[in-house]
């Protein structure tokens, strides 16, 4: 009888393989594309525009990027032995590599160069991907907590640049027309969530966005004109943009954005494994590393670039409270198509970014809160815990609220730290191993940053303490009724 049971409970399904039907994996698989389309095509459109590439060779990067995330999702969620963390992760091209790509252009590397050093440098993480994956105990609430927050905090100027209009050079920047479009789309999430229909409320975010859009077209700020102009089918074509060239400082340059990357997918995936109520264990960790460096070594191949997770769709994970893989595994399909059907990517295209920014404000600030709410979980009684979350949370944030703030600093070093989530992460690691690990030298007198309980004891004065002491009116008898006498004490 209980081998039985024991045998039911280890046959339960994790939350997250979970299979919601057809219907369902394609709708919530569109959320998810929709959620981070504009961020993965930001980062071809960026160094397409440094190397001065014709609008025919944009268009090939941008694709070639929407294929490969397609295929580094559905590798990461399905999974093969020894790569895919098997969670609903949705990958893409890492916007964390831009400045370092941007930097090779310019210092005469060219496109070849990049992949080069894209590919050199995923085989470099490749290899130390095992180290990774073992530090998941060092990743206990307090930290994962720190990180969360940060991930959801950091992409609030995200969210608030597209509500703007996503364009800094346009005319209408900032427009009120613009941030009453990205008020409509929020105000539709949340009136869509608080109908009480469980489906209605799992698509409030796509249902917003094409809503946001329809509105948007009839105040004219939505062109679907160019939907039928171009191919409508193309297979990104391998070594398009040439054979990769391998150069030591490129690739230098590049191993430290891999290492900002490793940092930032350990972090996504401990913090989706939190909010879908799974466990993830340091083989998992490292499966799901693997797939990260494998999807980018095989990338420069079609011309595109480093791959990790996405942290706006951890957010929409905890939004919409669909946990499933699948889902984020047909997000993959729906990338591929996408790259291979670039009339369904001009079709995406005209989404309006101040729409998708009213959106982006409930996710992002969604992972903001489930940080905060990892953070409540923590024990914060006579120990350092608070001014680690203080201080972590502060580092990370610094280059979110002062972008230049690491502009003097080698490049190596602001490479790692302005990436708030990276940042973050080492801070929060670095404090608790000094304050909770390695506890030697820690002072016994309680710091001010401290969140106390109600009544503390000091060490010296528990020891002077015997069994069956009691206080009574504010004075301390001994087991058999005698005052004990409090020293420096005087006599009225």
């Amino acid at each position: 009888m209980n081998t039985h049971s024991l045998s039911c409970a280890h046959a339960a399904p994790r939350p997250e393989d979970e299979n919601l039907g057809l219907g369902a994996n394609l709708a919530y698989g569109l959320q998810h594309v929709l959620t981070m389309y504009g961020g993965i095509v930001a980062v071809p459109l960026i160094v397409a525009e440094a190397a001065g590439m014709p609008a025919s060779d944009t268009g090939l990067l941008i694709t070639a990027c929407l294929f490969m995330g397609g295929v580094a999702t559905l590798l990461q969620t399905l999974g093969i032995p020894f790569f895919g963390s098997r969670l609903p992760l949705v990958q893409g091209v890492s916007f964390a590599g831009v400045a370092t790509m941007v930097s090779i252009l310019q210092t005469g590397g060219g496109m070849q160069g990049i992949l080069g050093a894209v590919m050199a440098s995923a085989v470099l993480g490749l290899l130390i991907a095992p180290v990774f994956s073992k530090v998941t105990r060092f990743f206990p609430p307090l930290v994962n907590g720190c990180v969360i927050t940060v991930i959801g905090l950091s992409l609030i100027p995200v969210a608030a640049h597209w509500a703007m209009g996503g364009n800094a050079r346009a005319a209408d920047y900032g427009s009120m027309g613009n941030i009453a479009l990205a008020g409509i789309a929020l105000v539709t999430v949340l009136v869509l969530s608080k109908l009480g229909n469980a489906a209605i409320s799992r698509l409030s975010i796509l249902l917003s966005i094409v809503i946001g859009t329809l509105v948007a077209a009839l105040l004219g700020k939505a062109d679907f004109s160019q939907v039928a102009q171009g191919a409508w089918f193309a297979i990104p074509a391998p070594l398009h943009f040439g054979w990769p060239v391998f150069n030591a400082a490129a690739i230098l340059s590049m191993f430290i954005v891999i290492l900002v990357i490793l940092v930032e997918t350990s972090a996504d995936v401990l913090a989706v494994g939190d909010i879908v109520g799974t466990r993830v264990d340091s083989r998992r960790l490292g499966d799901g590393l693997r797939a990260d460096m494998l999807s980018s070594i095989v990338a420069p191949l079609f011309g595109s670039f480093t791959q990790s997770a996405f942290a706006q769709n951890v957010g929409l994970v905890a939004v919409t409270g669909v946990k499933s893989r699948f889902v984020v595994a047909y997000s993959g399909l729906i990338l591929i198509a996408l790259g291979v059907l670039p009339v369904m990517g001009r079709v995406v295209a005209c989404v309006p970014p101040s729409v998708l920014g009213g959106a982006g404000l409930v996710l992002f600030g969604t992972v903001a809160a489930s940080g905060i709410r990892t953070l409540s979980k923590v024990d914060y009684q006579n120990n350092m815990n608070l001014i680690v979350v203080a201080t972590s949370v502060g580092a990370g944030l610094i280059p979110v609220v002062a972008p230049r703030f690491y502009a003097q600093f080698p490049d190596w070093f602001a490479t790692i730290f302005h990436s708030g989530i990276s940042a973050t992460a080492l801070v929060a690691i670095v404090l608790n191993l000094l304050f909770n690990h390695f506890k030697r030298g820690n002072s016994d007198q309680q710091s001010v940053f401290v969140a106390a309980s109600d009544r503390t004891l000091s060490a010296h004065v528990l020891a002077s303490l015997y069994d069956g002491d009691v206080v009574i009116d504010g004075k301390l008898y001994d087991k058999n009724g005698r005052l004990v006498p409090v020293a420096g004490a005087h006599a009225h």
